[in-house]
């Protein structure tokens, strides 16, 4: 989570090194991903950091409202102070994850999906895990560091062994690796 203004441009360079991207600042087309991480990492500081002073107010407010507008745009329904640093999402289009979820570094996610639960009930996802598109996570559940979720898995058990490779409706462990 941001806590500072380091912790904030911490946050921006790790994001753009996961999309590989040279570039300091984002063109003026393109780039539709990383524009959004960028709006959402300066809400999370924002929100994290300067909340409460009486002069941020209406900046946190109108980034808001952007950030809401871009969700709308993109498909995404993605809150703030959920993925950790070095957050990689591939494409443009449907993902929904929950306010309460933990997300680690280098997450890699795809199209089409769902992390989720209800209440507290939600996932806590390790480090380096990629997220292949249309999988489905959800429940109290621990996803360890380094697992690899196939193309519309249905993640609803936990999985504690790292880096493992997991498909499957329901899921399951399908290779180990190194």
């Amino acid at each position: 989570m941001i806590q500072s203004k380091a912790d904030y441009l911490r946050y921006l360079e790790a994001d753009r090194k996961a999309h590989k991207i040279t570039l300091k600042r984002p063109k003026l087309f393109g780039y539709h991903e990383w524009k959004f991480q960028r709006l959402m990492r300066k809400l999370e500081y924002i929100n994290n950091c300067k909340k409460d002073n009486i002069l941020f107010k209406p900046i946190y407010y109108c980034l808001k409202f952007r950030y809401k507008r871009k969700q709308l745009k993109l498909g995404f329904t993605i809150p703030i102070n959920v993925f950790g640093e070095g957050l990689n999402i591939a494409h443009v289009g449907t993902i929904v994850v929950n306010p309460n979820c933990v997300v680690g570094k280098n997450c890699r996610i795809h199209v089409c999906v769902n992390i989720g639960g209800t209440d507290n009930n939600v996932p806590k996802i390790g480090d380096n895990v990629y997220i292949g598109p249309g999988a489905k996570i959800f429940g109290s559940i621990q996803i360890a560091d380094g697992i690899a979720i196939g193309a519309n898995a249905v993640v609803n058990k936990s999985f504690l062994e790292r880096s493992t490779t997991i498909v499957g409706s329901p899921a399951r462990v399908v290779s180990k690796r190194k």
